[in-house]
């Protein structure tokens, strides 16, 4: 998988169309934490459909230039923009199009210089900036970009991961600067959006935009005490909301500005944006009537959209009463090592339970583990060898619909949760699962326990040793990083493309990127990835696929 340090217009386009792609599939999900002081009905059906006219307008331009393509892309989201949130998105792009103009491709330092030119022009578009929303997560983005691009600024895929690291860490954050947020127990939907949308992004530039078709995003959460607002809020006397009125302003020598200002004495939640010619405005009002005749005052109206927010919201306190967001099937997967629960987690894994090798757990933390997940299906995968009789004894012990894929190691694991597809059914998965995991070898560097003699391997008590898929000890020695390279011969590393290094507690980074750095050097036709997965007594754990 080619990675992209520096980007033309076409890539640029391709880019944001992979996050609008990624976008889409959680639709249902941000949609479904709106909430109060920008409900705006569907959040995300919002910023999926004003990126969507944003990607058929960079699709127009036969110049591929990033200047040429942001521009469209700009014009696109004004034209196109729906709700408050796409108003503010077509603020954002247009800021993107002002830094890139005259540019044919970027860097990451151009990259971290539009996106605080994103940010600015976002946060101009509003009458009353408020923190805590998808503002605050743009700005954040900016900050943690612009510090990247001083580091690497040749590199915009590092540039990204910088800045889509801080929109999730802005995003958990946001209930906690919105005190409507915190009330209903959700974070910001236009923050998820965003966070979501530059994710997939990423995704294209590090090369791994083919994996987005068989995932599903996996949502910020913030760390909320349990309660139960929604019900509270319920019972609560509501302020009316109003009327949440979007349209398009054609004319001739408009002021956005101007148009901002007066509107300020009509209604709350205020976006107005656009030049002389065109102008998009969004509005909460009492009185929509008195919006429109202002506005057709100034020139003609078109896609106006008028949404009464009482019922939206009505409908949101309705869904959170004892909310809990139903899956047709959740995996659940064992795993040791905070990093390795990381990885599960973040490939989607809807539960995990603690243990691996000398901490199997039992099979009622595993039935536990099994009964929290919201599915009636569950896919269990127990990544040890000695954990696959435990697993098998949970499906006669509830009601749900339980199979078992036997991972006898956690890169198996990790292998059968990224074949898996949300959008498949149970036996589909299974299979697909079932046939990746024989496609992954394991190699595990451990300690030996006892001096012994394995198939004519002397082993002394405290020396490394290489076990191959939870089975064949196939090296020891003094060094650790020496009877590594002596497994990783063994295992058939020359016919693996892809390499990913799990280093343990017990390895310190700098250790762990010298040995990376080693792999890279020695089979340079590899791709090679390192990653802290923090598990127990294994230095190393090591996939070959």
């Amino acid at each position: 998988m080619r990675q992209i340090h520096s980007c033309s217009g076409q890539e640029f386009r391709d880019m944001f169309a992979a996050g609008s792609s990624w976008l889409e599939k959680s639709v249902p999900d941000i949609n479904a934490i709106n909430v109060f002081p920008v409900p705006d009905g569907d959040t995300g059906t919002n910023m999926f459909l004003t990126m969507r006219a944003v990607i058929e307008e960079a699709d127009r331009v036969s110049d591929h230039s990033v200047s040429a393509v942001s521009k469209a892309m700009a014009q696109g989201a004004l034209m196109g923009a729906r709700g408050n949130s796409g108003v503010i998105l077509s603020q954002f792009f247009r800021g993107l199009a002002k830094e890139l103009y005259g540019k044919e491709s970027i860097n990451g330092n151009d990259w971290a210089m539009a996106l605080s030119e994103a940010s600015r022009a976002a946060y101009k578009g509003l009458s009353q900036p408020v923190e805590g929303t998808m503002l605050t997560v743009i700005r954040d983005i900016s900050k943690a970009a612009e510090e990247a691009a001083r580091a690497k600024p040749n590199d915009i895929t590092f540039v990204t991961e910088a800045a889509v690291e801080a929109a999730k860490d802005s995003v958990a954050k946001t209930p906690f600067l919105l005190p409507v947020l915190l009330e209903a127990g959700v974070v910001d939907a236009g923050g998820q959006g965003v966070y979501v949308l530059l994710e997939g992004a990423l995704r294209y530039l590090e090369g791994k935009a083919e994996e987005l078709k068989y995932r599903r995003p996996q949502l910020v959460t913030a760390d909320l005490p349990a309660t139960s607002e929604a019900v509270q809020l319920a019972a609560e006397p509501e302020e009316a909301y109003g009327y949440c009125t979007n349209f398009l302003l054609e004319g001739y020598k408009l002021n956005p500005d101007k148009i901002r200002k007066k509107l300020e004495s009509k209604g709350q939640s205020i976006v107005v944006v656009g030049d002389e010619a065109t102008v998009r405005v969004h509005i909460h009002t009492y009185d929509p009537g008195s919006v429109i005749r202002y506005a057709t005052s100034l020139g003609t109206l078109h896609q106006l959209q008028i949404q009464n927010m009482d019922d939206q919201h009505v409908g949101f306190l309705e869904m959170q009463r004892g909310r809990r967001p139903q899956l047709d099937i959740g995996v659940v997967a064992v795993a040791a090592g905070s990093g390795m629960r990381e990885v599960f987690k973040s490939l989607g894994a809807a539960a995990i339970v603690p243990g691996g090798q000398t901490m199997n757990p039992s099979v009622q933390e595993i039935l536990q583990a099994v009964e929290s997940v919201p599915a009636q299906k569950i896919i269990l995968l127990p990544n040890n060898r000695n954990i696959i009789l435990a697993a098998s004894q949970v499906h006669s012990l509830t009601s749900k619909e339980v199979t078992v894929i036997p991972t006898r190691t956690m890169p198996q694991g990790i292998a059968a949760i990224i074949a898996f597809n949300y959008e498949g059914g149970l036996e589909e998965n299974v299979q697909a699962m079932e046939e990746v995991i024989a496609t992954v070898k394991t190699v595990e560097i451990t300690k030996a326990a006892r001096t012994t003699q394995i198939k004519g391997l002397k082993i002394k008590k405290g020396q490394a040793i290489a076990i191959v898929d939870d089975e064949d000890l196939v090296a020891a020695g003094d060094s650790i990083t020496g009877v590594l390279f002596q497994a990783l011969g063994k295992a058939g590393i020359k016919s693996a493309e892809v390499i990913t290094v799990y280093f343990g507690a017990d390895v310190e980074a700098p250790e762990a990127e010298q040995v990376n750095q080693e792999i890279r050097k020695k089979y340079p036709e590899k791709q090679v990835e390192m990653v802290s997965g923090g598990q127990p007594h294994y230095y190393y754990i090591v996939s070959l696929e």
